[in-house]
């Protein structure tokens, strides 16, 4: 069962995408929903400018330290609002402890440093990770923080779909892109709170190898012993490539993918290459993910 919940509290336009669908998870199991805002450190982002060879002088520096504060201030009232805001739409109840309240609740943070590192230290004590894939202008912010809590919490991350959507509707139809490898399975035993409830659950696995065949039976045997009977689909790899089939058929028959974070090459490059790469780029619906 899932009952803690980590989002970051940006105070930019993800918040738009990351809100609706945490709270939309925290009301099927009444989860508490831990929301984090990271405010920079502006003396620490002018030292790390001038260790880089961009140094300026004592009154630049102090020029430059006034205006970062006045920013990060700016960001944090923003995020603070916009919790507030969320919190009142959805009316969740805020909270700090379990004896509360017996429905879904959230709490304010704010830690002062890189959002990444305060991401991945609360992540580790979260059931699941509601983190943006990133709009233009915050790509680099929000990947970054995305890779960090896939790859060092420990935990499912769960990345919304792009377009803002208010109230998002708990997800009844779930597809599992399914490939016998540890990522896969521990991204199916993470979700299984959701499959569980869900009214379909729908087997994905792309043909490279007919052999393969056998596993995907096995993946549907592990499922009916938790009472989820899904509906097994073998799709050929395609003119386009698995990457594209895989996508279309999750979109013409759910509103979640499930999906081990692989691909090729070293670390970073290996979880966030290939097909995850092409997954969270172009997938419009959400995408939960374990590694």
């Amino acid at each position: 069962m899932i009952k803690t919940i980590l989002v970051p509290a940006t105070g930019n336009l993800t918040d738009a995408t990351t809100y609706p669908l945490a709270f939309a998870i925290a009301r099927l199991s009444a989860a508490h929903v831990d929301a984090l805002h990271v405010a920079a450190d502006p003396v620490e982002v002018v030292v790390n400018l001038a260790s880089d060879g961009a140094g300026a002088s004592g009154v630049l520096s102090e020029r430059l330290i006034a205006d970062m504060k006045a920013d990060i201030d700016a960001r944090q009232r923003a995020a603070q609002r916009n919790f507030a805001e969320a919190c009142a739409r959805d009316k969740l109840a805020i909270a700090e402890t379990p004896t509360v309240t017996d429905g879904p609740s959230a709490q304010w943070h704010s830690e002062v440093g890189q959002e990444p590192l305060w991401m991945v230290n609360y992540g580790m004590t979260a059931d699941v990770i509601v983190v943006s894939r990133g709009k233009q202008g915050q790509e680099a912010e929000a990947r970054a923080t995305l890779e960090a809590v896939l790859l060092e919490t420990g935990r499912p991350v769960l990345v919304p779909a792009t377009a803002p959507q208010s109230p998002v509707p708990a997800p009844d139809r779930i597809a599992i892109a399914w490939k016998p490898t540890p990522q896969a399975s521990r991204a199916v035993a993470c979700a299984l709170p959701l499959l569980k409830r869900a009214k379909t659950v729908t087997v994905l696995s792309v043909e490279e190898d007919p052999r393969r065949g056998e596993d995907t039976g096995r993946l549907a045997g592990y499922l009916a012993w938790h009472g989820i009977r899904p509906v097994i689909k073998r799709l050929g790899i395609g003119v386009n490539g698995g990457p594209e089939t895989l996508l279309s058929a999750a979109c013409e028959t759910a509103d979640l993918l499930v999906m081990g974070g692989y691909g090729h090459a070293r670390l970073r490059e290996w979880v966030f290459g290939g097909f995850t790469q092409r997954v969270l780029e172009d997938a419009p619906i959400p995408v939960f993910l374990a590694h």
